[in-house]
């Protein structure tokens, strides 16, 4: 991670160490906004957005409307009992799948993480549950957009791979002038297309 901030000129990034669970991982993350090192302060922001690495293709106009990413069932949700038979089902269209990214304001969501249990952390997944239940804070959920899958397989990846190599294929960069800059940058851009085995 540190490599590509510092490759890519990356500002603004902070880069801090993940939890043993999703949700102690989210919250040293959010602690870390508002928290410096060494106890310092920070300035906390008033809105903080929670994304997963695992959906890589968000639109930067839907991060500034996210508040809960829901999508429709495809599946039907099933119980089973100790034994692995079935024990109830759900019904499909009274439910919805949770996705990122989840928009908060910041005192809301820190404050959900420093109310929650032990049990939440170590086996809770749903920061939105985490607002309602311990802050009574709601959010409205939004139908997230198809460009929202999650990459969890191998086949996935291979599926990912092949979207950032069409997109690249289906752009093009025009870098004039002799500047130092404009050659750093189409270096750079001659390396991506490299790296995707791609040519220019």
């Amino acid at each position: 991670m540190m490599d590509i901030i510092h490759r890519f000129h990356h500002r603004n990034v902070l880069v801090v160490h993940g939890g043993s669970t999703r949700h102690r991982s989210i919250f040293n993350g959010v602690r870390a906004l508002s928290e410096g090192e060494g106890g310092t302060a920070r300035v906390k922001p008033k809105v903080v957005v929670i994304h997963d690495a695992v959906r890589p293709f968000v639109e930067e106009d839907f991060l500034l409307k996210a508040a809960g990413a829901i999508q429709p069932l495809v599946s039907t949700v099933i119980a089973t009992t100790l034994e692995g038979y079935l024990d109830h089902s759900l019904e499909r269209t009274k439910y919805r799948a949770s996705e990122m990214p989840q928009g908060f304001i910041y005192d809301v969501i820190y404050q959900a993480y420093q109310r929650c249990s032990e049990s939440d952390f170590e086996f809770g997944t749903e920061c939105l549950h985490l607002a309602l239940q311990y802050c009574g804070t709601n959010v409205k959920l939004i139908e997230g957009l198809p460009t929202l899958w999650k990459v969890t397989y191998k086949g996935d990846l291979a599926a990912a791979e092949s979207i950032v190599k069409e997109t690249f294929s289906q752009s093009a960069c025009v870098v004039t002038g002799g500047s130092a800059q404009a050659t750093e940058l189409a270096n750079a851009l001659q390396r991506s297309m490299s790296a995707l085995d791609m040519t220019m």
